[in-house]
C-alpha cells in the first residue's frame, strides 16, 4: 500500500496520547490504593498531563484532515457506525478527548475524593481509560478487518496498536514526570520498559508471520485466465493511474529492509536503554530523548506497516511497460 503520512501521524500521535492518559490514570489509581511503586502527585501534574494527551490527540486529528479529498464532508464518516470501524473511531475519538479534558479539569479544580474512595477524578479517569482502550480497538480494527490484506488481518495488529501506543505513552509520562513529579519516575519507567518489551515480542511475531505469507491470488486469478505460464509485459498503459499510485508504494526492497531495521532499533532497545540510564543517573534529558527517539521510530514503524501490505490488485499492475 502507499503510506499516507497524514494517517501515519494520526495513528502515532493519538496512540501516544491514549497511552499517556492510561499512564496518568494508572499512576493515580496506584497512588490512591497504595499500589506497586506508585506515589502521590499534585493535581497540577495530572491536569497538565491530561492537557498534553488532548493536544497530541488533537494534533493527530488535524493531521488526518489532509488525507480527505473533501474535508468539509468528513463528518459524514460517522454515519455508518453500525458496520464501519472507521465510523466508530470517528465517534470514540472526540469522546475520548472530552473525557480526558474533563479529567484534567477535575484535577485542576481539586475534585479528588477522600482517601481510598472511588472519587470524582478516579471515576472520570476510568471513563477516559475505557474510551482510550475502545479507541485502540477501533483504530486497529480498521486495518485488521480487511481480510484480503493478509499482513493486516491478524490479532497481532490489535496487539501492536495497543502495546506500541502504551509504550510511547508511558515513555512520554516518564519524561514528563522527570520534570514535574520525580516521585513517579520509577513507576513510569518500569511500565514503559515492560510495554516496550511486550511490543517487541508482538511486533516481532507479526514480522515473522508476514515474511512467511504466500499470496492467495495468482496472476492467473487476477486476469481470469488459467494458463499455467503467464508473464506480464505491460499493464496496458504507459503511465500511472489511481491504482498504481494508491495501492503500491513504489519503493525498493532495500529501502523497506532499512526502514524495518531502523524502527526495530529506534522503537525498542534504544528507548529502553535511555529510560534505564536516565533513571539511574538520573537525567531528564535522557528520558526526553527516549521519547523523541521512540516516536521517530514509530513513524518509521507505521510507514512500514502500511507499505508492507500487499494489495491483491498489484498482481495485475506489476509492470508499466
Amino acid at each position: 500500500m502507499q503510506p499516507a503520512f497524514s494517517v501515519v501521524f494520526l495513528t502515532t500521535l493519538i496512540g501516544a496520547g491514549q497511552g499517556l492518559l492510561l499512564a496518568l490514570y494508572l499512576a493515580e489509581f496506584g497512588a490512591r490504593y497504595r499500589w506497586w511503586l506508585a506515589a502521590p502527585a499534585d493535581g497540577a501534574f495530572f491536569a497538565i498531563g491530561a492537557a498534553i494527551a488532548v493536544a497530541l490527540t488533537a494534533a493527530g486529528l488535524v493531521s488526518s484532515v489532509f488525507h480527505l479529498g473533501r474535508p468539509e464532508r468528513g463528518w459524514r464518516s460517522a454515519a455508518r457506525w453500525r458496520t464501519s470501524w472507521l465510523s466508530r473511531e470517528v465517534i470514540v475519538l472526540p469522546a475520548f478527548m472530552a473525557a480526558t479534558a474533563l479529567y484534567g479539569i477535575a484535577h485542576f479544580l481539586g475534585w479528588q475524593a477522600p482517601e481510598r474512595a472511588l472519587g470524582t477524578t478516579l471515576g472520570i479517569g476510568a471513563l477516559a481509560a475505557l474510551l482510550a482502550l475502545a479507541l485502540y480497538l477501533c483504530t486497529a480494527m480498521i486495518y485488521a478487518c480487511v481480510k484480503f490484506l493478509q499482513e493486516w488481518a491478524t490479532p497481532l495488529t490489535l496487539a501492536n496498536y495497543v502495546l506500541l501506543g502504551c509504550s510511547s505513552g508511558f515513555t512520554l509520562a516518564a519524561a514528563y514526570a522527570s520534570l514535574r513529579a520525580p516521585v513517579l519516575l520509577n513507576f513510569f519507567v518500569v511500565w514503559a520498559v515492560l510495554f516496550t518489551a511486550a511490543a517487541l515480542l508482538t511486533r516481532g511475531a507479526s514480522l515473522v508471520r508476514n515474511a512467511r505469507l504466500k499470496p492467495k491470488s495468482t496472476v492467473q486469478s487476477a486476469i481470469g485466465i488459467k494458463h499455467p505460464r503467464i508473464v506480464q509485459k505491460s499493464m496496458g498503459m504507459m503511465g500511472g493511474s489511481y491504482n498504481t499510485r494508491e495501492f503500491f508504494h513504489g519503493r525498493t526492497r532495500a529501502l523497506l529492509r532499512a526502514v524495518k531495521w531502523s524502527f526495530l532499533v529506534l522503537v525498542f532497545p534504544l528507548p529502553a536503554l535511555l529510560l534505564v540510564t536516565g533513571l539511574t543517573l538520573p537525567s531528564a534529558a535522557l528520558l526526553i530523548a527516549a521519547f523523541v527517539v521512540q516516536y521517530a521510530g514509530l513513524l518509521a514503524e507505521r510507514w512500514f506497516f502500511f507499505a508492507q501490505a500487499n494489495h491483491p490488485q498489484n498482481l495485475y499492475y506489476q509492470a508499466v511497460a
